[in-house]
């Protein structure tokens, strides 16, 4: 199978289960009910994400101080676990967002390297992938036997 849809997908009239899209056949694959599946997904994990921030940016906005400063180094270590956190979602984000543009621009759902599907099992469990598991593999063997 190789991509031939560039077209922008048109919505369907409802979104369909993760069950409904596991059981299409590959004929199917990313098809405008597939790539609503996707974005669908996609932009509830981009709300989620973004909420996140905000709440963050509340929570160290309410610093209290505290006199003791045991209890000070925990609330600097939380604030320092928080902001870690975080910044592994802005990048996180940055994928979805760029998912979501894929999406739209009908590209959605193929390796980056290759050309070849990515698979629905593998685009559920990580919405943002941009390689095939065996492309994704051998980039990662790469690294481990060269180095970044």
């Amino acid at each position: 199978m190789t991509k031939t849809n560039k077209s922008t997908p048109a919505a369907p009239e409802r979104i369909l289960t993760e069950e409904e899209i596991l059981a299409m056949d590959d004929k199917d694959y990313m098809n405008p009910a597939q790539m609503a599946f996707f974005k669908a997904k996609l932009q509830a994990l981009e709300k989620e994400l973004l909420k996140n921030a905000g709440e963050t940016t509340e929570h160290l906005r309410e610093t209290v101080l505290v006199p003791d400063p045991a209890d000070r180094a925990t609330i600097e270590e939380e604030h320092a676990l928080e902001l870690r956190t975080r910044d592994r979602e802005r990048k996180l984000l940055k994928k979805v967002q760029q998912s979501i543009v894929a999406i739209d621009g009908g590209d959605y759902g193929w390796c980056e390297e290759t050309g070849e599907p990515i698979g629905i099992p593998r685009l559920i469990a990580r919405p943002t992938a941009t390689l095939s598991l065996e492309a994704q593999q051998r980039r990662e063997l790469k690294q481990k036997l060269y180095g970044d």
